[in-house]
This record gives C-alpha cells, structure tokens and sequence, in this order.
C-alpha cells in the first residue's frame, strides 16, 4: 500500500488527532505563525486536511492523498495533488512555504528540502515544523508517534533538520519552540518562546 493509499484509509484518524490534542495543535500553530512572512503568496508542502494552512491563511498547497486534499480544499486551501519530493510548481513561484511535520514521514526529506528551496524566490523564507527527536520521548512528539501515521516515522532532531537545509541552501536560521509537558498534563495553550532544546514542537525558519 503507497502512502498515499494509507492516509486516503486513516484520514479519520488523521483528525481525531487534531480534535483530541486542540490545545497542543494551536501551540503548534501560533509557533509557526510567529516565523511566517506577514506577506507575500505562501505554499503548505503535504498540506494534509489543511489544518496547518487554512488557520495560517496559505492559500497553496501540495498534498499526495487525494481524500486529504479534498478537505484541505473545503477549508479553503488550493490544493495540488503531488508529492513533496517533486512539487508541480515552477521555479521561484512562492515568497514562503511551509513544511508542517512532514519530513519525517517523507521518502526522501533531503530532496523535500531541495524542492522547496527550487520553488521559492531568491531571498524566500522556509519554515519547518517538527517534532524534535531529542525532546519527543519526554513530550508530546511520544503520544503522536502512536498514531498509525508515525509508525514508519523518521523524527529528526532540530540539528538534524538545520543540517539538511544547510545542504538544501537555506541560511539565517531562527527557531521558537513549544510542547514542554506531556499532551495529557497540558490544560491551556503552551507558551511559544525563542530557541529550541526544551519543547518538543520546535520550527525551524531559514532564508534561501
């Protein structure tokens, strides 16, 4: 079964994350936000069901599962269906894309990271959000591996990740951080603060 065939299959399960760990999603969502251009046209790289996009208001997206990018579509995002390793995008389209917890679970997350420097302009900005390695079995990164989309899971530490834009072409790198207690101690939304090594959502923004 493909990854695509997968996520089509569990696109409930998918959601249900999102609805049963509301708080942790939105501290995830306002530590992306806190590094996304204010301007400019943007792209979500494996948009999902558009719960990253469609708050943060990125109009574009690429995703390879066709039900998961029928949602994201009723949440407003204009979805193309394709996979991050090769985007159905020309050069230097978008001022800013996203990458949303995806290079782990990518075939080839070096190549992501290659495509997305490609269809960005000189001088665009990259964010990536991940579940850090180093923090995930402490935090909230251990609870979403349950899921049946993290099984086959490659997590990567911030490190790790900065390496591999590095390579990609990325510089100028800025991070904020959030996710410092377990999902099931978490009662309000979870501070989002500068740096990375205590949460385990950190994002991840570089410059091409």
């Amino acid at each position: 079964m493909t990854k695509a065939e997968t996520l089509n299959r569990d696109v409930d399960v998918y959601e249900k994350w999102f609805h049963d760990h509301s708080l942790a999603y939105v501290s995830e969502i306002k530590a992306v936000q806190a590094l996304l251009p204010k301007e400019g046209e943007g792209v979500e790289i494996g948009a999902g069901t558009g719960r990253f996009a469609a708050p943060l208001k990125i109009r574009n997206g690429v995703e390879p599962s066709a039900e998961m990018a029928a949602i994201a579509r009723r949440r407003g995002v204009d979805v193309a269906e394709g996979t991050a390793e090769k985007l159905p995008f020309e050069d230097g389209r978008f001022d800013y894309a996203l990458i949303a917890a995806t290079l782990c679970v990518a075939g080839d997350p070096a190549a992501v990271l290659r495509e997305a420097h490609r269809v960005l302009k000189p001088d665009g900005i990259l964010v990536v959000g991940l579940i850090d390695r180093k923090k995930a079995g402490n935090k909230g990164g251990e609870q979403k591996k349950e899921s049946i989309f993290w099984h086959e899971a490659a997590c990567f530490s911030t490190t790790e990740v900065v390496s591999m834009m590095e390579e990609a072409g990325f510089h100028d790198f800025a991070f904020i951080q959030t996710i410092f207690q377990p999902l099931e101690m978490i009662a309000e939304v979870e501070p989002v603060r500068p740096g990375h090594g205590e949460g385990s959502f950190v994002a991840v923004r570089g410059v091409k």
